[in-house]
């Protein structure tokens, strides 16, 4: 049977683009400043990149990005690349580490991501960022963990301090969790139905973002382009800034490659996020 969520059967050089991707990030780490594996809880994963732009700018804007990998897999050192649009802006670029399933809860990771957030806006002055200009983005399952800097699960109470962001973009996500744990990832990231139906943006509450992009591939499988559609359209309709974006020619993996190029158009949508 088919499984429109296991992307690597969709994709013929998948392996070749993972690969890729690392292999770029590492080039590009080469050739800028950094800092790495800033601690923000007591986990070996729980930790943040920082890489800035040649000259930054004080009250430079500030930009996270949270990795994909069915919430099981997946690094923060292999995304470098996408900083490339964010310094293309004056942004400082962070990369959230979290750990993984399923040695670790899906509502523990969601937990994970907020803290690294809100460790990165106490950091801002000390990055001489400016904790207003704060913008974040995820790719796949990094998009449907980047949404939760905005929502409130239905079955949980509001949390503290979730800091208010400039932009959400969110690539290639994932915001109905129903079909997941029956699908390939049933005996790899063991998401039980309870866990889906606790964190399903599409049932979540979603809080104020000045602006919300909804960004997928053209050749991203059925239920990508279904939930994407459904998702930008419930946040029309309350009232939220939404826009959705299919980006032309690209599949599940080559977005993110795409991206990080700064002159392409999924690029400049991230600088021009960034810049806002």
């Amino acid at each position: 049977m088919t499984d429109l969520y296991r992307n690597r059967d969709f994709i013929p050089n998948f392996d070749e683009l993972i690969a890729e991707t690392a292999a770029r990030s590492r080039e590009f780490a080469a050739g800028v400043q950094a800092r790495r594996n800033i601690p923000y809880g007591a986990s070996a994963r729980e930790r943040i990149d920082i890489v800035f732009p040649p000259r930054p700018a004080k009250g430079a804007p500030l930009h996270a990005f949270i990795h994909g990998g069915y919430w099981r897999a997946g690094s923060k050192d292999d995304h470098w690349l996408v900083a490339a649009p964010v310094l293309a802006a004056g942004g400082i670029a962070a990369f959230i580490g979290y750990d993984l399933m399923p040695g670790t809860r899906l509502g523990t990771i969601v937990g994970q991501v907020r803290a690294a957030l809100a460790h990165l806006v106490a950091m801002a002055p000390e990055l001489g960022a400016d904790h207003t200009r704060f913008t974040a983005s995820g790719h796949s399952a990094g998009a449907h963990l980047a949404s939760y800097l905005a929502a409130i699960g239905p079955e949980e109470n509001p949390p503290a301090g979730l800091h208010a962001l400039r932009g959400l973009l969110l690539i290639s996500g994932i915001y109905d969790l129903a079909e997941i744990p029956d699908s390939f990832l049933k005996h790899e990231a063991k998401m039980t139905p309870a866990e889906a139906a606790a964190w399903t943006p599409m049932v979540s509450q979603q809080l104020p973002v000045p602006r919300r992009i909804v960004m997928l591939a053209e050749h991203d499988t059925a239920p990508y382009h279904t939930q994407a559609v459904q998702f930008t359209s419930l946040l029309q309709s309350q009232g939220h800034d939404a826009q959705l974006r299919t980006e032309a020619g690209l599949n599940h993996l080559s977005i993110v490659l795409t991206m990080a190029d700064p002159n392409s158009p999924a690029g400049l949508c991230l600088s021009e996020l960034v810049a806002g």
